[in-house]
């Protein structure tokens, strides 16, 4: 008989630790094989913990086909559909294949240095600020058409998965999931008589790019992908736009994204 391997990720909390030891245990006695190494043999991903610990997982396999199910031992658990308290019901509904699979959009970003180029891909956003705490001056462009001069701490660029993270706390617009499109959301824009910034959210389809050209190359420029910052210095040019790649949730009879906002923010 094949084995049906089920890969079991934890944050490594004491909670977290202690659920996913009894997880397995249940996995075992349900006829699935738990296990703690990742390859493409696993059928599903448990990853244990918070929404960080739910995006480090996606960034450190890759953003891989495998499904995913949270379970949450963190905070707000947006992404996490199943609490400690329903390992029971997630494995019968599991194994009796009541469930079906959400595919979330993902983000990615070319950074051309003019002799070099580099790639980063984001399931929640894409940040882009000055390497310090300076204001940063960027030109902007919306396909082929040049937008604006944006002034001002930086611009998010987020998935529909994403416009309930950082992008909602900035006043950006939440997005359902099943829609596949790109916001841009300003960060402390500046918008007076001698700076002109859109000061409000952009949608985009994903069909369109958005173009960043910092106003000097010598402009030192800070990336953020999930939270994760790196430092750039001679960037010519950045392209941002949707990526083909998709990383596909869990989800089981009953779910209602809506219900999940209502719940979590109001």
């Amino acid at each position: 008989m094949e084995q049906r391997l089920i890969f079991v990720y934890s944050n490594g909390t004491p909670v977290s630790e202690h659920t996913a030891e009894l997880l397995k245990t249940k996995l075992e006695q349900s006829g699935f094989q738990p296990t703690e190494e990742y390859s493409e043999n696993v059928e599903l991903i448990v990853c244990i913990g918070g929404d960080g610990s739910f995006l480090e997982a996606v960034h450190k396999f890759d953003f891989p086909r495998v499904p995913f199910i949270g379970i949450n031992t963190g905070h707000l658990g947006f992404f996490q559909e199943i609490l400690p308290e329903q390992l029971d019901e997630f494995i019968f509904n599991y194994a009796q294949g009541r469930y079906s699979l959400q595919p979330m959009s993902t983000v990615k970003a070319e950074v051309d240095f003019g002799d070099a180029k580099m790639y980063y891909r984001g399931l929640n956003e894409i940040v882009i600020k000055s390497y310090n705490s300076y204001t940063v001056h960027l030109n902007i462009s919306i396909g082929d058409s040049f937008i604006e001069r944006f002034s001002g701490d930086g611009i998010l660029v987020a998935t529909a998965a994403g416009s309930t993270a950082y992008n909602y706390s900035l006043g950006g617009a939440i997005v359902d999931p099943r829609l596949r499109l790109l916001q841009v959301t300003p960060i402390a824009p500046m918008n007076t008589t001698a700076y002109r910034s859109f000061t409000s959210s952009i949608l985009l389809p994903a069909d369109l790019n958005l173009g960043i050209i910092p106003e000097k190359e010598t402009e030192k420029i800070r990336i953020a992908v999930d939270g994760e910052e790196k430092y750039l210095e001679n960037v010519k040019s950045i392209s941002i736009g949707s990526s083909n790649r998709t990383v596909n949730l869990l989800r089981f009879q009953g779910y209602d994204f809506w219900n999940k906002v209502k719940t979590k923010f109001l």
